[in-house]
C-alpha cells in the first residue's frame, strides 16, 4: 500500500516517535527516509497492508503513524517496524530507537539530547526548569502531536513529575 500523507491521518491514528540522538545532515536524512518509506509502503499486519504515513521534523525526529480503522497493527508488525528503524542506526552512527534519553530545547533553542541523569543535574542546577520545552516521545496518537503534547513545557509532560517533583517545582 502506498504511503498516505501524514496530514491525512485521523487524530486517533496510532503514533510512534523515533528520536535520533543527534541532528542529521541532509544526506543522512535520505539514508533514513528512503528505507523508511520502502518499509512503510510494504508494512502489513498478518498479511493486511497498513495505512501508514511518516513525518520528519527538525532533522532529528521520525514519526510513523497508522490509521488502524482500516487494519490494526500487531505485535509482530510493531516489532518489524522497530527492527527496520533500528537497522538504520549503524550506518548513521546514531540511535533512533533509544527511549531513555531526554530531548529538550536548550536556552539557544537547539534540540538537545542528554541522559536522564544529566537532565536531572540540569534541573537541580536550574539550567532547565518546568517551563523548559521537552519532547514527549511517549505520545501515542497523531491527535496528541497536533494538540501540542509532543513539544511541550516539562511541567505538562511526564518530565514534570520525574525531574521537578522532588523539589516541589513544576508538577502539573
Amino acid at each position: 500500500m502506498p504511503l498516505i500523507p501524514f496530514e491525512k491521518l485521523p487524530d486517533d491514528a496510532r503514533l510512534w516517535v523515533f528520536p535520533c540522538s543527534r541532528r542529521l545532515s541532509e544526506s543522512e536524512v535520505a539514508k533514513v527516509l528512503e528505507p523508511a518509506d520502502r518499509f512503510l509502503s510494504g508494512w502489513a499486519a498478518h498479511g493486511v497492508p497498513l495505512a501508514a504515513a511518516r513525518d520528519w521534523r527538525f532533522n532529528q525526529f521520525l514519526f510513523v503513524g497508522v490509521d488502524e480503522a482500516a487494519a490494526g497493527t500487531s505485535g509482530c508488525s510493531i516489532d518489524a517496524l522497530v527492527r527496520a528503524v533500528g537497522a538504520l542506526e549503524p550506518q548513521l552512527g546514531a540511535t533512533l530507537t533509544a527511549n531513555s534519553p531526554v530531548w529538550f530545547r536548550g536556552a539557544d533553542g537547539a534540540v538537545r539530547c542528554v541522559t536522564r541523569d544529566e537532565f536531572q543535574k540540569l534541573a537541580d542546577q536550574g539550567t532547565v526548569e518546568p517551563d523548559t520545552l521537552v519532547f514527549d516521545n511517549t505520545i501515542q496518537t497523531v491527535g496528541a502531536l497536533r494538540d501540542d503534547r509532543w513539544e511541550t513545557p516539562a511541567k505538562r509532560a511526564w518530565h514534570g513529575s520525574v525531574f521537578f517533583a522532588a523539589v516541589g517545582r513544576g508538577v502539573r
